[in-house]
């Protein structure tokens, strides 16, 4: 999910560019004041009680604030992510929202703030006034409002600051630069974030060339199981050893082994943008515990892609690849590639089962030509790094 909080003191235009941000990033609006009003409005459980706190005179809970939030996130599985406008307002709202968006398995991307000189906010508000109608838009209240926000805001600011995701943003200009300056920012913390990717597909569905291509575009770092499994045999070492008699045999190396293995990449490269994993998970188990190696390392995963290859064109290409250099010891064996084949198509159904269930399973079409599959790849990759945590 891409989560943004949007701040900026009365007059800054928050409005103008929310919707602007909410278009382009399709994400779903959370503003307090609207949320509240509409549920005034609509008369609903929570609106009764709010309605009679402001009635006596009182500020709304943080708890009926947070429920409404709450209510809204959990009325929105599918969004690619929110946008909160106006909240949170305090430091207390803010750790709020931390562990709100935790249950979720997701986390705020960045704080930006738009930053407007004073007397250019009392010049807008001022101008609104003249035509807006509203009661607060007088120099005197204007100048009252905006000290409670620098008030409120200031810790939170900080707050966010210390967790490096708080960027200021010039709030002076056209619209469409304002906008510009807004996206860089957005995109920029994005490049922080990790994107982890899984590409799955059978024997011979051209995973290890795709994968390459894939972690070079995106700056991943490629973890090949198989590639793995032969570095570990080459040298000679403990695992290396365990894994040889499967691996002569084309049957699965146990999970034992395999993880243990990708574990110590993993954490060779713990300071990596993000790993795409070519031929992991191939089991359930191995799902289970791939993302229990990513929350150690505080990320999940993005997306499991499955490049579709019928058997046998996966069939056929084993067998082509087992005429060249690049042939491994099973490729020139057809009884061990079908082996191997049904045996990939028996344990993947369970892991496709378990993403799809997540919203995290993509088909793509392995067939066509190297660069025009890429091309699917790279689309489906760039549309889940919008929406990673």
């Amino acid at each position: 999910m891409m989560n943004i909080a949007l701040f900026g003191p009365p007059g800054a235009g928050k409005g103008t560019q929310s919707k602007m941000l909410l278009e382009k990033y399709n994400l779903t609006y959370i503003a307090t004041g609207d949320m509240l009003r509409t549920e005034i409005a609509e008369g609903s459980e929570l609106g009764l009680l709010a309605r009679s706190v402001i009635d006596r005179g009182q500020l709304v809970s943080d708890e009926i604030i947070v429920q409404m939030i709450e209510k809204k996130i959990s009325t929105n599985p599918d969004t690619k992510g929110f946008l909160f406008d106006g909240f949170p307002r305090t430091v207390v709202q803010a750790y709020i929202l931390e562990g709100l968006l935790l249950k979720m398995n997701t986390s705020l991307n960045s704080v930006l703030s738009l930053e407007v000189p004073e007397e250019e906010l009392v010049r807008r508000l001022v101008e609104r006034g003249k035509t807006s109608g509203r009661s607060d838009d007088t120099p005197e209240v204007i100048q009252l409002r905006l000290r409670e926000y620098y008030d409120k805001t200031e810790p939170v600011a900080g707050y966010y600051r210390d967790l490096g995701i708080y960027t200021p943003i010039r709030g002076i200009g056209a619209i469409e630069e304002i906008e510009h300056r807004l996206d860089e920012a957005i995109v920029s913390s994005l490049k922080n974030t990790w994107l982890n990717v899984v590409l799955a597909g059978p024997p011979g569905a051209g995973k290890g060339t795709q994968s390459a291509m894939l972690a070079e575009k995106f700056n991943l770092v490629h973890i090949a199981t198989g590639d793995v499994l032969r570095k570990a045999l080459a040298e000679g070492n403990e695992l290396g050893l365990q894994a040889k008699p499967y691996m002569e045999r084309g049957e699965m190396v146990p999970d034992e082994i395999v993880i243990r293995l990708i574990e110590k990449q993993m954490m060779h490269h713990q300071h990596a943008r993000g790993f795409l994993f070519d031929g992991f998970p191939i089991n359930i188990v191995q799902a289970y515990i791939l993302d229990g190696m990513l929350k150690k390392m505080d990320s999940s995963l993005a997306c499991m892609i499955n490049l579709q290859v019928p058997t046998l064109e996966s069939i056929n290409r084993l067998l082509q690849r087992g005429k060249t250099s690049a042939a491994t010891s099973c490729d020139a064996n057809a009884e061990i590639i079908l082996k191997r084949l049904l045996e990939y198509e028996t344990q993947i159904k369970k892991v496709d089962s378990y993403y799809i269930s997540q919203k995290k399973f993509i088909p793509i079409e392995g067939i066509g030509p190297i660069e025009e599959i890429n091309d699917r790849l790279s689309r489906q990759i760039e549309e889940a790094f919008k929406g990673i945590r």
